[in-house]
């Protein structure tokens, strides 16, 4: 029978654990909320943009630069510090150290910040789902998808969430077997049952999200949310292209003769002898 803990020893397991979760805070920050992806106002054009060591617009240098790891604007009297200013405090250019080539913006002179920013910056990665876009190709923030993680730029953040919960395939239906989904993964876009969500041979802790058994992004229950299926746009005005008299009774981008206005005898004789041809075909 093992020894009952002592509530010293409970004390101590609670205060180890408080601290490894304050060691990890930084890593389940939001991407909005990182000093790397600040919003900026531009001294020169006055545009707002990212937080950058240029401006996006204009190429100008801020006065008051920020750090891209810590946020800070003014370096205080501190023995981190790899160019030292002892008695002084610094801001502007005497307080940066480097450009970071992800997020291109400043990093301070500090130990921590240069040895440890470029390994742990959270716009390596940040390329928009949408355009394909990364942090040097547009001046807007960066974003991420709040149903599948995806980074996103300014421009494609809203139309892209407001058709993220699309499922790509015609029914919410296991891709493996004929089960109703209870499972959907929002970054692969399937649904999956109880028995082909969890893979064989793996331990699954309760109450924790299962993974998605392709591309182990955690699944979320079906119910929970406002999934909607794939759809197709049929009919001549499903697509847009009109020719250019403006006449846009025929296209070839047409879905069949119910698209066709049938008030018009020259149509209704086409589709006549059209159907008699097939017939006498066959």
């Amino acid at each position: 029978m093992p020894k009952k803990k002592t509530g010293q020893r409970k004390k101590a397991e609670k205060q180890k654990e408080r601290q490894r979760e304050i060691r990890l805070a930084h890593l389940e920050r939001n991407v909005a909320d990182r000093p790397c992806n600040l919003l900026m106002e531009c001294d020169q054009c006055k545009r707002k943009q990212k937080n950058r060591a240029f401006c996006y617009f204009c190429q100008a240098v801020q006065r008051l630069p920020v750090c891209a790891h810590c946020g800070k604007q003014k370096c205080m009297k501190s023995s981190d510090c790899l160019v030292r200013h002892p008695g002084t405090h610094v801001t502007g250019m005497a307080m940066v150290g480097a450009v970071c080539d992800f997020c291109e913006a400043w990093v301070c002179h500090g130990r921590k910040c240069l040895q440890s920013h470029a390994c742990t910056c959270p716009l390596q990665d940040a390329i928009c789902q949408e355009c394909n876009r990364d942090v040097w190709d547009h001046g807007g923030r960066v974003f991420q998808c709040s149903f599948c993680t995806n980074f996103l730029c300014e421009d494609d953040q809203f139309e892209h969430q407001a058709s993220c919960q699309v499922i790509e395939s015609d029914s919410n239906k296991c891709g493996s077997c004929n089960k109703l989904g209870q499972y959907s993964c929002l970054r692969c876009k399937m649904c999956y049952c109880e028995d082909h969500v969890r893979r064989k041979g793996i331990k699954y802790n309760k109450g924790v999200d299962i993974p998605c058994p392709k591309c182990g992004h955690n699944t979320k229950e079906t119910v929970n949310l406002a999934m909607s299926v794939r759809k197709y746009e049929y009919g001549r005005q499903g697509l847009d292209h009109d020719d250019e008299e403006g006449d846009d009774s025929y296209n070839y981008y047409g879905a069949g003769y119910a698209s066709y206005p049938t008030d018009r005898p020259e149509v209704n004789i086409h589709i006549n002898i059209k159907f008699t041809f097939v017939r006498w075909q066959i």
